[in-house]
């Protein structure tokens, strides 16, 4: 099955965390590097990362399909080529054609090194970035990138930008451009540890080409960037070109050695999974993560598997596998009893449908951290401890095992889970009146599980299934894309599928998806609508935290506190990747620990191509 993607406290909760501080004295002097507790791996004058072949030849084509999202971007189709607002669904790809202040080292947990900035000072409380801006950069109509246009454009994506980074760049009170390589940012007292690296990473935008242009609009028109490359052709909805930018001004630079090796890239949209998979065995793509586990046991058997002209390979990932669930909507009255929403997950047989219906190639997905060492396990340290005592009010069991979702006896309908279910809505105040099930308030519970593909359908009904038998009516739509996004935007769903991605060092960004504010803004990532004290106050903590091992105890505290709440039906998880590709591809010797590395680190290898006919 696929996996998808795609930031108040009360005074006790306050009393309990630590004041956010520089991480060390030397932050006031210039450094080249970035990173959450001042651990970096390379040094000023590192000549390249060390997952990379600074000798990868350039030319060819990649080809792919969109595997995880960013902004407003949709898995199945696209309407727009700006992606960092709310409006529209963005294309792929466009994250390629702009640069910024810094990039991430691959290798490191959180590290990041220079792009357009060479350097960058701190100061010594920390609420003030200087940025040395590079003189030699450029957009690609040849004008000059200065730090008004990264002033400008920081401004821009807070004020204007869409949620998933307009809310957590909020706290950052002013930038502004002393010069034209001079960039000042400054932040509000308290902001978040990881606050200036998400900003460092954000993209850099012409505030020339934007001065008669409304950056909100949903727009076909290619926008002046600065990245490796640059928009090509465009089919709306059904495909995008990416073209790399021959003089691009950062080509040399330690942070681009060795990277951005294709002519070409281009992502192909498919609206059934199905036709997407008779596309790639046709050639009509080159690159395929598999995302399903009956297909991957089943489907790979065509000609030009057989004949060695398409590979397979798994690849470890360690990163975090993300929360993959299916949300529940506590905005609606129906499903604001964690007890309802207990009772509905216990209806899910995770391993009936694992055996059944996934060739067992799945793990169940316990944890907001799964495959991590954020993840909670047994009964919480004393350190955790200190953080959860000042919420007296939240459930016996956040004091207890870390709560894990139950082991089915595998027949698909276990009745000791749907009796424990049936007592759960008795206890929260629903009745049985003929074959269905009343709320308290004697209206019939009903529940719509929303989605844009069918690929969750085999496992879906049987789910719908057990939901009727404690007299539960349950039904699937399947809408179009345009749709999909819109209700999700507005909240009008009851339940939906989601996988959110988590990174090794998880900060302020969380508060979008969990925080009680974004509970209330349109199109953020907090699908369930959580809006509960204590785990804003977890949130401030982990984006606080002043060392690794302070994050990992309040990740883990978070972690008990969500579980707890019963606000998803967790599904699975694998940790690897599962990549089908034609043999056109050559990569690094040594992968990055933390990514794929693909496209960015590989090439096309033209003797390969030649092989199998596709030079």
């Amino acid at each position: 099955m696929p996996t998808r993607r795609g930031l108040v406290l009360g005074a006790g909760a306050l009393a309990a965390l630590p004041p956010w501080r520089p991480a060390r004295a030397a932050d006031a002097q210039e450094r080249h590097g970035l990173s959450s507790f001042g651990e970096l791996k390379y040094g000023p004058d590192f000549a390249h990362f060390d997952y990379v072949n600074p000798m990868a030849p350039r030319g060819g084509r990649h080809s792919s399909q969109l595997a995880a999202t960013i902004g407003n971007q949709s898995l199945n189709t696209f309407n727009t080529l700006n992606i960092f607002v709310l409006r529209g669904d963005g294309a792929a790809g466009m994250n390629l054609t702009f640069d910024s202040l810094m990039v991430r080292a691959l290798d490191e947990p959180d590290a990041l090194y220079g792009l357009v900035a060479r350097a960058v000072t701190v100061s010594p409380d920390g609420l003030t970035y200087t940025f040395a801006l590079r003189p030699q950069a450029r957009f690609h109509d040849g004008s000059r990138l200065t730090a008004r246009d990264a002033a400008f454009s920081l401004k821009l994506l807070r004020d204007k930008g869409h949620p998933e980074i307009a809310e957590v760049i909020r706290p950052m009170a002013d930038a502004r451009a002393e010069g034209d390589e001079r960039l000042v940012v400054t932040f509000e007292p308290g902001r978040a540890r990881d606050l200036p690296l998400f900003v460092a990473q954000l993209p850099i935008f012409s505030a020339a080409y934007y001065a008669g242009r409304d950056f909100e609009a949903s727009t076909l028109d290619a926008p002046l960037g600065s990245g490796p490359y640059r928009v090509g052709a465009v089919d709306p909805g059904r495909s995008i070109g990416l073209e790399r930018v021959p003089d691009y001004w950062a080509a040399e630079l330690p942070v681009n050695v060795g990277q951005n090796n294709f002519d070409a890239i281009r992502y192909e949209y498919f609206r059934d999974r199905t036709v997407a998979f008779e596309a790639f065995k046709s050639g009509a793509f080159t690159f395929r993560e598999e995302f399903t586990a009956r297909v991957w046991a089943t489907g790979y058997d065509f000609p030009a598997m057989t004949e060695g002209r398409v590979v397979r390979e798994t690849v470890p990932d360690a990163r975090p596998s993300g929360t993959q669930g299916w949300w529940i909507n506590t905005r609606r009255a129906a499903f604001r009893d964690p007890r309802v929403r207990e009772a509905i997950g216990l209806c899910f047989d995770f391993e009936w449908s694992n055996r059944n219906l996934m060739y067992g190639a799945y793990t169940r997905t316990a944890s907001f951290f799964e495959n991590s060492d954020l993840k909670a396990t047994g009964k919480p340290s004393a350190e955790e401890l200190a953080l959860l005592e000042p919420f007296k009010d939240l459930p016996p069991e956040v004091f207890g095992e870390a709560w894990a979702p139950p082991v089915s006896d595998g027949s698909g309908q276990d009745r000791a889970l749907l009796k424990r279910a049936d007592a759960l809505l008795r206890e929260a105040g629903c009745t049985r009146q003929g074959g269905g099930l009343l709320l308290p308030g004697g209206q019939p519970l009903t529940l719509e599980f929303l989605d844009e593909d069918p690929v969750f359908q085999a496992v879906t009904q049987p789910f719908i299934r057990n939901l009727g038998l404690l007299g539960i009516k349950a039904s699937l739509r399947t809408v179009d894309p345009s749709q999909y996004q819109a209700r999700l935007k507005d909240f009008d769903f009851d339940v939906t599928p989601r996988r959110y991605s988590s990174g090794l060092t998880p900060g302020a960004e969380l508060r979008e998806t969990y925080g009680s504010r974004s509970a209330g803004t349109a199109g953020s990532n907090n699908l369930s609508g959580i809006a509960n004290p204590a785990v804003d106050a977890l949130l401030t903590a982990v984006a606080d935290a002043t060392s690794r091992a302070d994050l990992t105890t309040a990740c883990r505290a978070l972690d008990r506190v969500l579980r707890a709440g019963r606000y998803w039906v967790p599904m699975w998880y694998a940790s690897t990747h599962r990549l089908a590709l034609w043999d056109v591809y050559g990569r690094p010797a040594t992968p990055p620990k933390y990514d794929l590395g693909a496209p960015g680190t590989w090439w096309f290898d033209a003797d390969k191509a030649k092989r199998i006919g596709r030079d």
